[in-house]
This record gives C-alpha cells, sequence and structure tokens, in this order.
C-alpha cells in the first residue's frame, strides 16, 4: 500500500491517501513519528495501529469533549464526528460506546428540552426543533404526551392565553383583529384547539 498524496486540512492536521483513496486525518507530528511520507510505502502494522487504535480512541475523545461542553442528539454528535472526517464505521462504533455509558441518550435529551421549553414554546415548534436535531417522532411524541399529563393545566394554551395578553386581546375584538391575532399565533406554531380555547377563555369574556 502506497501513501499517494498528503494534503492539508488545517494548521495542524493533514488527510492521508493511501493507494488513491481518502484514509484519515493525522496530526503532523503524527505523520513525522509513523515516517509516512507521499509516493512510498505505509507498513501493515503501521496502518493497523492507525486505523484501529489512534483514530477510533481520537474520535472517542472528540465526542466526549464535544459532550462536556454541551448535550448533543445522536444526529447532531454524528454530524459533528463527520466534520472531522472520521469513517461511518468508527463513527458508529462511537456513537454506540457513548449509548452503552447513556453519555449520549436521546430520550433524555427530548425530556430535558421539551420541558424546559413547554412554557415559553408551542409543542408544535417544539417537535419541530427535536426533529431537526434528529430525534425521532415517536420518541417526541411519548414524552410531549407525559410532560403535558404532569402539568395541572395545559401549558400550550397558558402559554398562547399570555401572548394575547401581551397583544392586548379583548373578547369583543373585531372580527378582523380575531383573524390577525389567529394568524400570530399560528405561525407561532398553536394548534386551532388552543388557540380557540384561549381566546374563548373567561379572561376574556365581554
Amino acid at each position: 500500500m502506497i501513501v499517494s498524496g498528503i494534503e492539508p486540512f488545517d494548521n495542524k492536521r493533514s488527510k492521508i491517501f493511501i493507494d488513491g483513496e481518502f484514509a484519515f486525518v493525522l496530526y503532523k507530528g503524527e505523520i513525522r513519528d509513523y515516517h509516512i511520507r507521499a509516493g512510498e510505502e505505509i507498513s501493515s502494522p503501521v496502518l493497523n495501529e492507525i486505523t484501529n487504535e489512534v483514530i477510533p480512541k481520537r474520535a472517542k475523545k472528540r465526542a466526549m469533549n464535544l459532550l462536556q461542553k454541551r448535550d448533543y442528539t445522536e444526529y447532531k454528535l454524528t454530524e459533528k464526528l463527520r466534520e472531522g472526517l472520521y469513517s461511518d464505521e468508527i463513527i458508529a462504533d462511537t456513537i454506540e460506546f457513548l449509548k452503552s455509558y447513556h453519555y449520549l441518550d436521546d430520550e433524555r435529551y427530548a425530556d430535558d428540552y421539551i420541558r424546559y421549553h413547554l412554557n415559553d414554546k408551542s409543542r408544535s415548534r417544539i417537535r419541530q426543533d427535536l426533529i431537526q436535531k434528529g430525534i425521532r417522532s415517536e420518541i417526541i411524541d411519548r414524552i410531549l404526551e407525559e410532560a403535558v399529563s404532569d402539568e395541572n393545566e395545559d401549558p400550550e394554551i397558558r402559554l398562547a392565553t399570555e401572548l394575547l395578553v401581551k397583544k392586548h386581546f379583548t373578547g369583543d375584538a373585531s372580527y378582523e383583529d380575531k383573524q390577525k391575532i389567529m394568524a400570530f399565533l399560528y405561525r407561532k406554531g398553536f394548534s386551532a384547539d388552543a388557540i380557540h380555547k384561549a381566546m374563548s377563555s373567561d379572561r376574556f369574556a365581554t
């Protein structure tokens, strides 16, 4: 196997190509220590050590460092690792390692996110946010239902009501004004049922 190319990846690392195909990314010091040079052969022991020990260990360390700074979903962490040009196989192994120790847990992430935002975002907006983060729909729907059932009153109706108060809505508003406020709440992601119940509450009775 021949090192067919070495190309800069950033200030500290370079991409290594073997037999014309991208293989992995190494730090400049590692390239020097392993005596890797373009146009020269790379021995099987060196290649095995890099691909089976160095790179997998680095992927796990990178993932742990990311998780120390903030929580990630499986999807978003996979995206971050792909930015480092780790192979799909190494990424999959890293994700499974993290999940086995519960360092990475989409259900926990969804539960934390939902309960934190339940009183400042509509359920539709929360659901959309989590789907964009790669959380499966069935997880979102189940945890949303559990979180709402734990509340004394429907948080979505309460939030819609608070927005109506801020907009100085009154029950005797004109048809046109009611349509405008309904459109505003729709854009915020509130369901038609939540909007109707909020606007029909005793608070706005005339």
